[in-house]
């Protein structure tokens, strides 16, 4: 390797590293409501449909923004971008500690949640300075980021117990915590030139590319996994208290269980989409999530039979020992799913990353924000809890068909060649023994 391509991969190493720390520290900040959002509720009075709209409202922003942010990141570079974006967040992040009506909240997580557009400047950026064979693991790695879920988890309820009881003192904490990470990516990145789209180019026709159909199964994919993970790591905190009576720490300590792996374990899912493909991978995430899904539908349900010995009643529920386990196959499962979506468009859209990335980055953003609104109602129509997984598990259902429909076409080409290739070796061994 030459001194100049081993300069190179050093700071393509660097960037990663900066910009994953970065994006794990916004990540963090754009799901605090997962936590913040329970005393909330209390201190306010809100009923689950409320909760949900709260704990989605920065979802929504950040996903909304994602197409612009990554168009932006092509034409200007990620790092201008992501230093920007940061920097946006720090003033409404410390007024959120001031706020008391609900409103206040609502409008406040609105600019909070611009935090979550991180990851349309992140994934571009990033990729950019890889070649395309190691683009897979590098975007996963960045996708690790997502961790910063779990770390809401573990830090801000030590800090509100420290705190005697206040949450005030977490948006104060993350408001200092996001203005000190924007200077630290901003020294330890770069920018190269030659990673921005020629300026001639106009929004147009970056945004050409979003009428591929290719572009539009991405997004239903990426709704599932990202979406989904989204919305269970805001919910599941809450789940816990209310299916299980835990207190709010070890809530979101078991909480972290499923947002953790979810997040760090994105980096094996790029690297078994570069060793395995794009879609055989996710064609296993949608499998796992479906089987996963069906368990933890089930409500907890007593029943009871009338037998020769009279009524017997009977039990059947998860008990938050197996649920755990099974939230935590879901969240390898789904780290691993966000990578291999994310490699499709590596593979079929490597000129346009940023424009993709941001699309298919809103669709799921979108997932994330509908999906908590929708868990709090169903709760609130029905009052059965698990009716948050029945949703999910029609989710799946959705993707499994549509990529069994999307890629038939593919899979029967590939196996008329196969079959091809197999009749013309007979061919030639019965020629060769004739």
């Amino acid at each position: 390797m030459s001194a100049q391509n081993a300069g190179n991969m050093r700071q393509a190493y660097t960037v990663l590293a900066s910009s994953t720390f970065a994006f794990t520290i916004c990540f963090a900040v754009w799901m605090m409501f997962a936590v913040l959002g329970i005393p909330i509720k209390k201190q306010l009075g809100l009923n689950e449909t409320e909760f949900g709209l709260l704990a989605a409202m920065p979802v929504l922003t950040g996903s909304l923004v994602r197409v612009p942010l990554g168009i932006w990141t092509d034409r200007f570079g990620g790092r201008i971008v992501f230093f920007l974006l940061m920097l946006s967040t720090v003033a409404p992040i410390w007024l959120m500690s001031y706020a008391t009506e609900y409103w206040h909240f609502l409008v406040l997580a609105l600019f909070v949640g611009l935090a979550g557009g991180s990851f349309s400047v992140g994934t571009p950026y990033v990729a950019r300075f890889f070649p395309k064979n190691r683009q897979g693991l590098a975007m996963g790695v960045f996708g690790a980021g997502n961790s910063g879920s779990a770390l809401t988890k573990f830090v801000a309820p030590a800090m509100i117990v420290a705190a005697g009881g206040s949450w005030t003192i977490v948006p104060q904490v993350y408001s200092v915590a996001m203005l000190a990470t924007a200077l630290l990516f901003w020294f330890g990145s770069a920018s190269r030139p030659e990673h921005k789209v020629a300026s001639t180019a106009s929004f147009a026709t970056q945004l050409k590319m979003l009428k591929d159909p290719r572009v539009l199964r991405y997004c239903q994919y990426y709704s599932v996994v990202f979406g989904g993970y989204v919305a269970m790591a805001l919910w599941m905190t809450k789940y816990y208290i209310g299916e299980y009576g835990f207190d709010m720490q070890l809530a979101a300590f078991l909480a972290a269980c499923f947002s953790l792996p979810g997040g760090v374990l994105r980096a094996i899912g790029g690297w078994a989409s570069d060793r395995f493909g794009a879609y055989r991978t996710t064609w296993c995430v949608m499998w796992v999530c479906w089987v996963c899904f069906f368990i933890l539908s089930y409500p907890q349900t007593n029943f009871t039979v009338l037998t020769v010995d009279g009524p017997r009643t009977f039990h059947i529920g998860l008990n938050p020992w197996v649920f755990t386990a099974l939230m935590f196959v879901v969240g390898v499962a789904m780290a691993v799913g966000k990578a291999s979506v994310f490699k499709f468009i590596s593979d079929e859209f490597s000129d346009n990353i940023g424009a993709v990335s941001g699309i298919v980055g809103l669709a799921g953003g979108l997932g994330g924000f509908i999906l908590p609104i929708l868990f709090g109602a169903l709760v609130d129509l029905t009052g059965v809890r698990s009716s948050c997984f029945m949703l999910l598990y029609g989710t799946v259902c959705v993707s499994l068909v549509c990529m069994y429909f999307s890629f038939r076409s593919e899979r029967v080409s590939h196996d008329e060649a196969v079959l091809a290739a197999h009749a013309q070796d007979t061919s030639k061994l019965v020629r060769k023994h004739a």
